[in-house]
């Protein structure tokens, strides 16, 4: 009987790897990670509170409307040809940001230098269509004359916002991951006005490590604690999470949400605390979305090249109107590999 367990208990975990479409890049990235979330956290803790948390780092949009894009699991190696992709779908557009949703590249370092140099050419197409460089080489956007200081090309954020993934952590990516993106949590608003107490309205965006298929319990007390919640004295409008592992099975036949069952409870109650409108996911590569207690979760597609080699829609456009109503639709992808 003892034999049999152990050859059961084997079955289960080839079956496990067979299933997830992760296996399709690297079958270790579906139970390894490098750097466990408690580490991750901690130091993304101190970068964030050193760095991120500021008002300098929202983002303010009047009441014009504005646009985002969400894309995840690219598994970056050689080709960049998606990401790159992506990069140009949302300038063509003007969406305000990108978000991704983890697994962005395979973690060797030759694909990271290739990410890193993929981000800074990104960047400079998108300074050179929204600012123009004055006589004393700094930059200024082009939507807002009258300003008489500028940006120094490295001071002029290129708005890229990714979650860590599980891929992202194997053969100790972490160090490669960070040293690009440095937190792997964090919160930012965009402001929309004014309200008739002189209060700012925003929209908030919160960023979750989800990569280890757990919070941790440092990043559930932060959460507790009120970290992620925003500013008191701001009114908020519409509220978007962003993670990388799924909260719902899409298919009878793919990987559940890893999470302890206590921190999934934890979660679909927090995002309600929140008010979250949306909630992305990726991770296991398929489709779906669903509405719960009043909060819409979207899990994409894998955006890459190698998992999705067909043209499909691998992005998500969410539409915000003047009123603040919120819209999304699925983007198409045209890329195709060599």
């Amino acid at each position: 009987m003892k034999t049999n367990n152990i050859l059961f208990i084997a079955l289960l975990a080839t079956v496990a790897l067979t299933q997830t479409s992760c296996e399709k890049v690297s079958p270790q990235g579906v139970l390894m990670a490098g750097t466990g979330v408690e580490d991750r956290v901690e130091m993304s803790e101190l970068y964030y509170k050193q760095y991120l948390q500021n008002a300098e780092n929202d983002f303010h949009v009047g009441d014009n409307g504005y646009s985002f894009i969400v894309g995840g699991d690219s598994h970056v190696t050689t080709d960049p040809g998606r990401m790159d992709e992506m990069f140009a779908i949302g300038l063509e557009h003007n969406d305000l940001m990108y978000c991704h949703l983890g697994d962005i590249a395979d973690t060797k370092a030759a694909y990271y230098i290739t990410l890193d140099s993929l981000i800074a050419k990104a960047k400079e197409r998108y300074v050179v269509k929204n600012y123009e460089q004055g006589e004393n080489g700094h930059w200024f956007r082009k939507d807002e004359p009258g300003d008489p200081i500028g940006f120094d090309y490295n001071e002029i954020r290129f708005p890229f916002f990714p979650v860590v993934g599980n891929h992202d952590l194997t053969h100790n990516g972490w160090g490669m991951w960070s040293n690009i993106f440095h937190s792997s949590f964090y919160e930012f608003d965009v402001w929309v006005g004014y309200d008739e107490e002189g209060y700012a309205i925003a929209d908030h965006f919160i960023f979750l490590d989800t990569a280890s298929g757990t919070l941790g319990k440092l990043q559930v007390n932060l959460i507790e604690q009120g970290l992620l919640d925003g500013d008191a004295g701001r009114t908020y409008r519409n509220t978007f999470v962003f993670g990388h592992t799924n909260i719902f099975r899409p298919s009878s036949w793919q990987f559940a949400s890893t999470f302890p069952r206590e921190e999934t409870y934890f979660l679909l109650n927090q995002f309600e605390k929140w008010n979250a409108d949306l909630v992305f996911c990726g991770h296991v590569h398929a489709w779906e979305e669903r509405e719960y207690n009043w909060v819409t979760y979207i899990t994409l597609d894998s955006m890459s090249e190698r998992n999705s080699p067909d043209p499909g829609d691998y992005l998500v456009r969410v539409n915000v109107a003047k009123d603040g109503t919120i819209t999304w639709e699925r983007v198409h992808m045209e890329y195709v590999a060599e």
